[in-house]
């Protein structure tokens, strides 16, 4: 365990398995929560252990572990860690999904941690089997176990034909003494031969082929196929509904009223229509009479929203952080720029819209649910079924994207009272439509920035004011208390050397839903860091790039405010990542006419990166030709993965810059499918170059720190483009006039 000096023998067990005995090895992975809110909903009990690795006497190796695989590739990543300490070919280890049993297992993937928090223990875990199948292979041939040593899953002594086969040793392992976890030898890095190498994802042929099985393949005997209508304003409920042509619609097998109640719930109910397939579900939905009780959230809107966020502006805000005295400085300063930045609320937009399939019986339930938090999708179907929770068995699935959209669990919810009043399996199924009117969405904001220059270019003050729909006064207890927790995340922390910073907020309400999105707070706050230092840097005269590096100055180590056990901001890495971006993207070199180039840097989930965007505008139209990325995310374990996961992250990223915007009207979402919430085209995909920092530092995260550069040096590059400055995000086509 990673809090204990040595395993204890009960870690290493003797199983039936594979018609002989296994060694089974139990550890702690790190604690790494998605985020304290999530945390604060699931209320996880602490478990000894929370994945397991197993090899039995067919030499095949289990990796069991509470991790969701929804397109990041930790299914490759976990176990080529593991198969490198324990001297095996990743290939023959395999991830076994674990089961929703709180008592053994600690579930939940978010926040670009799975890899990060996987890394020691995983290590520790594989070299204390490793020695243990050495000392039972010594044993037998009665040698020094320094005088063998672990080969493609065999312990080898002397000539490579004399070895037994990990298998072989199994049941004589088992029962050696067992080492002390934390003292275990590790293998040198210089001799990975796995770790560090691009390797090719082992699921995607099964992806490819159509023979992966996600969440909405999900089939039970005897399953019925539902469709909710939910009333179209937040918050709203059913007044009276009219089943008589819902039922009449061939395939409509019943209607079902019900509330929805407990964790995870958005709405105050709905109606259920339930059929034979999709399609008749759909139709039937279509077909019913109904009246909503709308609530006080019909009079919401964008507009009113914007307005508030202006309010707000007017009156000082509450103080999260002040060193020095900004407000004199910027009181009496010569040079003295101001900008103010808005955002929408954004859709996760999902390819795989959210769906859930539960069974409920009278003794136990059993789920299957593209979650990326099982265990609170157990705690709401246990909820619902009125069973304890360890009677509820929950088969995490693959799952068609979630960016935090799927560690809710409302869907769940629905299915599982939906099944209880039915007494059938029952899948829920939400459609596009759906998804879009009924997420949890990114926060809107609104953030006014004032900065002071003093005579020699340096940054003599720094203020932030944000007004937002907060997360934490959502979904923490007590949250609106402090509703700021959450929504600056490292734009609290800032690397530009300035003696006097100051940073205000004020909470914006409303009734939409809202949570974490991919990247969270900074997909907001590197926009506005890194679009409002490039507005310093065209204030001084400077070029961005040696703008930025001045300010950041010499190397150092800055603790993250108000974050006191998260690593500090290490300036050299970050300097490091834009500096390779820069030469690999041509920095200062010239552009056509029409064409522009804009940088910007970021720290988020521990990982640095940067990003040069060339983007041409033609006839008000803005295209990003070519995205130049560097990324120092730790010792990338599979380099080839960790590109793939920052070209996924840029898309995503300029889809928000581009397009994505969700508004409000008479308290109800306006946009309803890709027609009017557009995502980027093939032809729109930039040319995009990743070039990952060979780092022998620890792993950090990569899933979500490739986001928040991309609008920025996006709209930098149109400031180069065109001198527009774009403070609104998606990019609007009359800022460009």
């Amino acid at each position: 365990m990673a809090n204990s000096p040595a395993f204890s023998r009960r870690e290493f067990l003797r199983t039936g398995a594979a018609g002989g005995a296994a060694l089974v090895v139990g550890f702690r992975m790190s604690a790494r929560a998605f985020a304290g809110q999530a945390a604060e909903q699931e209320k996880k009990p602490p478990s000894p252990y929370d994945a397991w690795v197993r090899i039995t006497p067919d030499n095949r190796v289990t990796l069991i572990l509470g991790k969701s695989e929804m397109g990041q590739g930790i299914m490759t990543a976990l176990p080529m860690i593991l198969a490198e300490e324990l001297s095996v070919d990743w290939k023959n280890v395999k991830v076994e999904q674990a089961p929703t049993n709180p008592k053994i297992y600690d579930l939940g993937t978010g926040g670009s941690g799975s890899v990060a928090g996987s890394w020691l223990p995983l290590r520790r875990a594989g070299a204390a089997a490793r020695e243990m199948l050495i000392a039972a292979a010594a044993k037998k041939w009665e040698v020094g176990a320094d005088t063998c040593k672990a080969v493609d899953g065999r312990v080898v002594h002397g000539n490579p034909k004399r070895y037994f086969a990990y298998g072989e040793l199994v049941e004589s392992a088992a029962k050696l003494p067992v080492p002390n976890f934390n003292t275990v030898p590790l293998k040198n890095s210089d001799d990975f031969t796995l770790v560090g190498h691009d390797t090719r994802r082992y699921e995607v042929r099964e992806k490819t082929t159509g023979m992966a099985v996600f969440g909405i393949d999900s089939r039970v005997p005897g399953m019925l196929f539902a469709v909710v209508a939910r009333c179209p304003v937040f918050g709203g409920k059913v007044a009276s509904f009219d089943a008589a042509k819902a039922k009449a619609v061939p395939g409509v097998r019943d209607v079902i009223a019900f509330e929805t109640s407990g964790r995870g719930a958005s709405t105050a109910g709905g109606v259920a229509v339930l059929a034979v397939n999709s399609w008749a579900a759909i139709e039937g939905r279509k077909a019913l009479e109904l009246k909503w009780d709308l609530g006080p959230a019909a009079k919401e809107s964008s507009a009113g929203l914007h307005e508030q966020f202006l309010e707000n502006l007017a009156k000082p805000g509450k103080i999260v952080r002040n060193d020095g005295d900004a407000d004199s400085v910027l009181g009496s300063s010569a040079r003295k720029i101001e900008a103010a930045y808005e955002f929408p609320f954004a859709a996760h937009a999902c390819m795989e819209p959210m769906n859930s399939t539960v069974q409920i019986g009278p003794d136990g339930a059993e789920a299957w649910v593209p979650t990326q938090a099982p265990q609170w999708a157990q705690g709401v179907i246990a909820e619902a079924a009125k069973l304890p929770p360890e009677k509820v068995i929950v088969h995490t699935t693959l799952m068609g994207g979630g960016f935090g959209r799927r560690y809710q669990a409302d869907f769940v919810m629905e299915a599982a009272q939906v099944a209880k009043a039915a007494g059938k399996p029952v899948m829920v199924l939400w459609t596009r439509e759906d998804d879009m009117q009924h997420d949890f969405y990114r926060p809107a904001s609104y953030h006014k920035m004032q900065g002071a220059l003093d005579a020699n270019g340096n940054l003599a003050a720094w203020k932030h004011f944000q007004t937002s729909t907060s997360i934490a006064a959502k979904w923490r207890e007590n949250g609106a208390e402090k509703p700021e927790q959450g929504e600056f995340g490292t734009g609290l922390t800032i690397p530009y050397q300035t003696p006097n910073i100051r940073i205000e907020y004020t909470l914006a309400e409303s009734s939409v839903p809202r949570a974490w999105w991919r990247s969270v707070e900074h997909s907001t706050s590197g926009f506005v860091v890194e679009s409002f230092i490039d507005e310093l840097a065209a204030a001084s005269g400077e070029d961005p790039l040696a703008f930025r590096l001045k300010l950041i100055g010499g190397d150092r180590k800055i603790p993250l405010f108000d974050a006191e056990k998260e690593p500090p901001l290490d300036t050299a890495r970050l300097k490091g990542v834009l500096e390779l971006a820069a030469e690999k993207a041509g920095w200062g070199k010239p552009l056509p006419e029409g064409q522009g180039r804009g940088i910007a840097a970021f720290y988020s989930f521990d990982s640095y990166t940067a990003a040069v965007a060339e983007i041409s505008v033609k006839n008000g139209a803005v295209k990003l030709e070519r995205l130049v990325y560097a990324v120092d995310c730790g010792r990338p374990i599979n380099p080839e993965g960790v590109r793939s996961q920052v070209e996924s992250a840029a898309i995503y990223g300029l889809s928000a810059a581009s397009y994505d915007a969700i508004t409000i009207s008479g308290g109800r979402v306006v946009q309803s499918n890709f027609n009017d919430y557009r995502m980027p085209r093939m032809n729109e995909a930039p040319k995009m170059e990743v070039h990952v920092v060979m780092s022998k530092e620890e792993p950090t995260g990569i899933g979500e720190p490739g986001l928040p550069v991309v609008a920025p040096a996006m709209c930098n590059a149109i400031f180069a483009a065109t001198g527009k400055r774009l403070r609104r995000l998606p990019i609007q086509p009359q800022d460009l006039v």
